[in-house]
């Protein structure tokens, strides 16, 4: 396996240790998918990151969510979620509101219009996703899932 990473990355040295090259290989996975997504999301207009946060406010349900709890949801972080939110709003798929208990608090709500289009792209996404996927058994997947969450409950400190 490490030769595979090695010969990708073009590196002619070993990795300096097996966490290096499990980072490194985490990493370059991640990109791998990430493009892979991004290519298709943007037959339909949007960025990854767009879609998460569509996604994020669908769940969230016709109350919303403080823009704060957004940017905590988020699967890759984005320090600029009010710019975000004002490209979604300007296409017409978010709608901010201030909260009534608190006016410094803005909450961000998913648009019938936002809605339309993620149910337009709930199936081709998920067919992406299986696609990128498909060489991998279910019982791989099951521990790829749990070697990840391992990982991500291993103290990792995730900046906001």
């Amino acid at each position: 396996m490490s030769r595979g990473l090695q010969a990708e990355l073009k590196q002619t040295v070993p990795f300096a240790s097996r966490e290096q090259e499990a980072y490194l290989s985490l990493m370059r996975t991640a990109g791998a998918l990430q493009a892979i997504v991004e290519a298709h999301l943007k037959e339909f207009g949007l960025t990854g990151t767009q879609y998460n946060a569509l996604r994020i406010l669908r769940g969230a349900g016709p109350e919303g969510l403080p823009c704060r709890e957004i940017g905590e949801r988020m699967t890759t972080r984005d320090p600029d979620i009010t710019r975000l939110l004002n490209r979604l709003e300007n296409r017409g798929f978010v709608e901010r509101t201030r909260a009534r208990h608190d006016r410094r608090v803005i909450y961000g709500k998913i648009t019938a219009a936002g809605l339309k289009l993620l149910c337009e792209m709930d199936a081709p996404v998920e067919k992406y996703g299986r696609e990128a996927l498909r060489h991998v058994s279910q019982e791989k997947l099951k521990q790829l899932i749990e070697l990840l969450e391992l990982v991500r409950n291993g103290k990792i400190a995730i900046a906001h």
